[in-house]
């Protein structure tokens, strides 16, 4: 693969990926325009209908919307709900997993939370 894309999930998926973690950075902001789909074409050298299908899921989801004959551009609203998006998949993914083991471990909340500030104390990279 090319630029940074993977083999771990389709190419489509990690495009759309790409262009929400520039809205989410404010790299793209509200009613700025994406990269057209040629230039992503262009760029990361795939198929023109690959990025089309990541683009589209993004449109269907009402995070960047078309002006016919211009582009597209990112929705108002649009990083709040991707925000919102992965607070939900973060928990699901991270927290409720967190949470059956601190269970089967028998800790208690607070346990739980000093355990959480300690680590952040150190620093994400430890």
């Amino acid at each position: 693969m090319s630029k940074g894309l993977t083999d771990n999930k389709p190419i489509f998926q990690q495009i759309k990926e790409k262009i929400e973690d520039q809205i989410v950075n404010g790299e793209i902001k509200e009613h700025e325009q994406i990269p057209s789909t040629n230039q992503l074409v262009q760029f990361y050298k795939i198929n023109h209908l690959t990025v089309s299908k990541g683009i589209n899921l993004m449109v269907d989801e009402e995070i960047i919307y078309k002006k016919r004959g211009v582009g597209m551009f990112v929705a108002e609203g649009a990083r709040e709900k991707l925000l919102e998006g992965r607070k939900g998949a973060f928990a699901d993914q991270y927290i409720l997993p967190m949470l059956q083991e601190a269970e089967k471990l028998g800790m208690t909340d607070q346990e739980l939370i000093k355990l959480i500030e300690q680590r952040r104390a150190r620093g994400t990279n430890s």
